[in-house]
């Protein structure tokens, strides 16, 4: 249920990719140079070089980086009308009992505050996530600004809103196609200006649907029990229509 960024929400922490001399949580000054930034600016730099730039530059700014978030977030929760909107909607569901696996009555509503919006520095390249224990996780050090975060924020909402709507199994892939085009849909990330800015896609017509089905389909692709690309897509292609048109708690497409 993790958002996604510019790339896939699931690859492997940017330590993964590093020599072991490399994985420690010390930042390392010397790495987070200009010289070390002209040359990413340029092309000239090695992915292990660009790794280790962005590594370290997360680990310099943490604290700042959560402060940041967090003060956003704080101003969201009052201000912005799509996450007060998604708000007052969870807040009005129970999560819904699945007969095959829990006959007692459902727990009472619950609801999405800025208390369990956690912000954290994060070692993939997901912008969010939300887990129905936990909350919601917001990773501080892909934020790029407040309407980032706005989007974020709003997807992973939309997740928490199906949560509590729907009985969902996390291995459905269908279920987990269907999460994804709606969070997508509704949270604005895929609106054109958007898209225009920060992904330099500048398709006129058929854009909007484009956006989801390529972060519906990155995100399935992601899950242990999609086998590749091509499964996700075809996942992804089986559920569009009720997926895509299904808009609750909109009564539309909102942005």
């Amino acid at each position: 249920m993790a958002t996604q960024t510019d790339t896939a929400p699931h690859t492997p922490p940017i330590a993964r990719n590093l020599p072991d001399s490399m994985t420690t949580d010390q930042p390392d000054p010397s790495v987070y140079t200009w010289s070390t930034f002209f040359s990413i600016m340029t092309g000239h730099a090695s992915p292990t070089d660009r790794a280790r730039y962005f590594h370290h530059r997360d680990l310099l700014n943490e604290k700042p980086d959560c402060e940041r978030v967090d003060a956003d977030k704080r101003w969201l929760f009052k201000h912005s009308p799509i996450i007060r909107f998604l708000q007052s909607e969870i807040a009005l569901l129970t999560p819904p009992v699945d007969p095959a696996t829990s006959p007692s009555p459902a727990n009472p509503g619950a609801t999405i505050d800025e208390h369990n919006v956690r912000c954290r520095r994060c070692t993939t390249s997901q912008g969010g996530g939300f887990d129905p224990q936990y909350g919601i996780l917001i990773c501080a050090n892909h934020m790029r600004n407040r309407g980032h975060l706005e989007d974020t924020l709003a997807h992973e909402m939309v997740h928490a809103y199906d949560h509590m709507r729907f009985v969902l199994d996390p291995f459905d892939l269908k279920h987990a196609a269907c999460m994804e085009i709606r969070a997508s849909t509704l949270s604005g990330e895929c609106r054109f200006m958007r898209e225009f800015w920060t992904r330099g896609q500048w398709k006129i017509t058929g854009q909007l649907q484009e956006c989801v089905r390529r972060r519906a389909a990155l995100s399935v692709a992601q899950r242990p029990a999609c086998r590749d690309d091509v499964q996700a897509a075809k996942v992804v292609n089986e559920v569009w229509e009720s997926c895509f048109n299904d808009t609750r708690p909109f009564d539309e497409i909102y942005r």
